[in-house]
């Protein structure tokens, strides 16, 4: 992906009746951008709320909301601006909250009001940083540096993402939808 590229082409293929590979999808995903997150871009690329059978057609499965509900999964591309703790805060903040929810369905109520950013989900996210660094964020612990390469498996846990450098950084994501045990869902 390059810095002039707006979106990621995505090509699905599925199964025919006869049972040959065929390609049943070539198009592009454009950026979700938000006024909460200024500069963020959120690339929706594939996902269901449930696990669909194999072999299938390769139609899109029909999903809502941001985050996979138990039995889900979602698989997405986030890019994080250069410095985006420095971001400003929006002017209208209530309909900076309005259209955020109505872009990216359920991550408001994900996120500590307190400390934004810090969001907590009932997902196993499986996390690659496939371009630039940045710093995850835990809860009540330091900041682990993450740079082109790494990887992170997030087991549901509070964290953040911050990105202090000059550059963005992309995170490929693929977040699996699981029921939470003994604790209350907060965040």
């Amino acid at each position: 992906m390059s810095e002039t590229q707006t979106s990621i082409r995505r090509v699905t293929v599925g199964e025919s009746a006869a049972g040959e590979p065929v390609v049943v999808g070539d198009t592009d995903v454009p950026p979700i951008e938000t006024p909460l997150m200024p500069g963020a871009k959120f690339y929706s690329l594939w996902g269901a709320d449930k696990m669909p059978p194999v072999p299938n057609d390769g139609a899109e499965p029909a999903f809502h909301g941001w985050f996979p509900p138990d039995g889900g999964f979602r698989f997405e591309l986030i890019e994080l601006p250069p410095r985006n703790e420095d971001a400003p805060s929006p002017a209208d903040m209530k309909q900076a909250l309005k259209e955020t929810e109505a872009r990216l369905p359920g991550l408001i109520r994900t996120i500590d009001p307190r400390r934004p950013g810090m969001h907590r989900t009932d997902t196993i996210d499986l996390i690659y940083v496939t371009e630039g660094a940045c710093a995850l964020v835990l809860d009540g612990a330091a900041e682990v540096a993450m740079r082109t390469g790494d990887s992170v498996v997030l087991n549901g846990q509070r964290h953040a993402w911050r990105n202090p450098h000059g550059a963005p950084c992309r995170l490929l994501t693929i977040s699996l939808g699981v029921k939470r045990f003994g604790v209350k869902r907060q965040v």
